[in-house]
């Protein structure tokens, strides 16, 4: 996975293209997902949990009842990088597959 970090200049735009997600401290992004049912979100925390150790990258996770919020950043970095965008697609792609 390509931990490369996100240049400075292209981090805001870069962000922008994702669905939903905002930079927030300037180093992480964060995205929260609402679900019709409690175990719904939970189904969701797990998939995303199988494969964030598949790929020993671990997002910080909320669970607040039917709300899952994911926040994501590269502390080898020390910001963002390739491998947080494409973890960010990854998980709305979990999230559409368990809500449509």
């Amino acid at each position: 996975m390509d931990e490369t970090r996100i240049p400075e200049e292209e981090k805001e735009q870069r962000v922008a293209e994702l669905d939903g997600w905002k930079l927030e401290d300037d180093k992480f992004i964060v995205k929260r997902y609402r679900f019709k049912e409690f175990l719904t979100g939970i189904q969701f925390v797990n998939h995303v949990a199988e494969y964030a150790e598949d790929i020993q990258h671990h997002p910080f996770i909320s669970i607040d009842y039917k709300m899952v919020t994911m926040k994501l950043t590269s502390w080898n970095a020390k910001g963002l990088t390739e491998l947080d965008l494409t973890c960010a697609d990854k998980y709305d792609a979990l999230y559409k597959s368990l809500t449509e």
